[in-house]
C-alpha cells in the first residue's frame, strides 16, 4: 500500500512536524553526500519513491536531477517555479538507461512495496559501477513507525540488519549507516522547537535513543571480467597447419632388399 502522493505534499510542505522532519532527514543525507565541493559536480542524481524534499540542494550543480514517483502513489510537478523533473514510473520498470545514476535516494518506497527485491533489483540496475543508494525506511523500534498520522507510520518497518540482508541479497554492498527523527511524531510546540537538539543528542547517543528512520549507503561493485591469457588465446599457434597429412618417408635400402641380403648397393662412381 502506496501513501497517496498528495497526503506526503501535505505533510511535508504543509505542517510544521513535516517541515521539521524534512530538514532533519535532508541534513543527514547531506552529511552523507555533500551538495558541493569536490567530486559533487557532475553527477546524475535520482530519488525514487517520495524522495523529492530531499533532492532540493542537488539541482545547482548536479547534471541531472530525476524525481522518479511510483504510480500506485502519484506524481506531483517538481520542483516549484522551475522546469519539471518529475516523473511517474511503474514501480520496476523505470525509463532510465543501465548504469545512468551516481546517486539515488528511496524512501518512502522500500517498506510500501509488494516486490522490495525486485525494487532493489531496478535500483541495482540503473546505477552506475561504483554508484550508490540511500535506503531510507521507518525504524521497527522507532516511535515513528507505529504511527499512522505521519507517512513512516506505513508499510513494513525494518530494523537495520534486516534492511542490511535485504541490500545484501540484491547484490549491493553495504558502506555506511545512519538514523535520524529521535524526536516523538507529535506536533505540540516543545518537541517542533527542540527538534534540533534531540537531533544531535540522538546522534551522539543513539543506542539509547531509538531513531524514527534509518539509513543505510550501499553501492554497486562490479567485478572486472578476467582477460584470458596468452596460452588461452592462441593453444595452437600453427592451427595453419592443421589438415596438412605427414609427408610419407622413402623406404630405407635395407628395408626394400631385406637384412640378410648379400647384394651390396652400389655407388655413383661403379654406375
Amino acid at each position: 500500500m502506496h501513501v497517496d502522493v498528495l497526503d506526503l505534499r501535505n505533510f511535508y510542505y504543509r505542517t510544521q512536524l513535516g517541515r521539521v522532519a524534512q530538514r532533519a532527514l535532508r541534513d543527514r543525507v547531506l552529511s552523507l553526500w555533500p551538495a558541493e565541493g569536490a567530486g559533487a559536480t557532475g553527477r546524475t542524481v535520482a530519488g525514487f519513491g517520495f524522495a523529492a524534499p530531499l533532492l532540493r540542494p542537488y539541482l545547482a550543480n548536479s547534471r541531472r536531477v530525476i524525481s522518479l514517483m511510483p504510480a500506485p502513489q502519484g506524481v506531483m510537478p517538481w520542483p516549484a517555479g522551475e522546469p519539471n523533473v518529475s516523473v511517474l514510473t511503474e514501480e520496476v520498470q523505470w525509463p532510465l538507461e543501465t548504469g545512468l545514476v551516481d546517486r539515488l535516494v528511496v524512501m518512502h518506497a522500500i517498506e510500501q512495496s509488494d516486490n522490495a527485491g525486485e525494487l532493489l533489483e531496478e535500483c541495482w540496475r540503473v546505477l552506475g559501477p561504483g554508484g550508490r543508494a540511500l535506503l531510507i525506511v521507518p525504524n521497527r523500534a522507532g516511535l515513528w513507525a507505529p504511527r499512522e498520522t505521519t507517512p513512516f507510520g506505513f508499510g513494513k518497518p525494518y530494523t537495520l540488519s534486516q534492511l542490511d540482508a535485504l541490500a545484501r541479497r540484491n547484490g549491493f554492498v553495504p558502506e555506511r549507516h545512519t538514523a535520524t527523527l529521535y524526536i516523538p511524531p507529535s506536533h505540540r510546540r516543545f518537541w517542533l522547537r527542540s527538534a534540533q537538539m534531540w537531533e544531535g543528542v540522538g546522534q551522539k547517543i543513539s543506542g539509547l535513543l531509538a531513531a524514527g528512520v534509518v539509513m543505510l549507503e550501499v553501492s554497486k561493485q562490479v567485478t572486472q571480467p578476467r582477460r584470458p591469457g596468452l596460452g588461452a588465446r592462441v593453444r595452437k599457434p600453427l592451427s595453419i597447419l592443421e589438415g596438412a597429412t605427414k609427408p610419407a618417408t622413402e623406404p630405407s635400402w635395407r628395408a626394400t632388399h631385406g637384412r640378410d641380403t648379400n647384394v651390396t648397393p652400389r655407388t655413383f662412381r661403379e654406375i
